[in-house]
């Protein structure tokens, strides 16, 4: 489904269509097959996760899978601090004495940075 782009998912939405001219999944799938038949074939499921996403989301954009730590610089130097001062201290511990969700981002990001 990574070849899908968002216009190609919306012109899947417009096969589906709406009310009582909506279409099943295996006419969408033999529709698209014959509109694009230089790309892929589709199957059911495919059909099915992009409806449900428009459904849930009102998108069919891609979504970011994982949400960066947001933290100041401050806090990033306490974190860093805190783990020079003590450096066998568990994260979840450095993360409620600093009042943070999550130490890891912060920590993969530095190490990264460190390099």
């Amino acid at each position: 489904m990574s070849y899908l782009t968002e216009s190609l998912k919306i012109e899947i939405l417009m096969m589906i269509g709406y009310g009582d001219r909506a279409r099943t999944q295996c006419e969408v799938v033999r529709l698209f097959r014959e509109t694009h038949p230089d790309l892929p074939p589709l199957n059911q499921g495919t059909i099915s996760k992009i409806e449900a996403q428009y459904r849930e989301m009102g998108h069919v954009r891609k979504v970011p899978s994982k949400r960066q730590a947001v933290v100041d610089d401050d806090t990033k130097l306490n974190l860093l601090l805190a783990l020079e001062e003590n450096p066998i201290t568990p994260a979840r511990q450095l993360a409620r004495d600093i009042h943070i969700a999550a130490t890891w981002c912060i920590l993969a990001n530095e190490a990264v940075a460190g390099k």
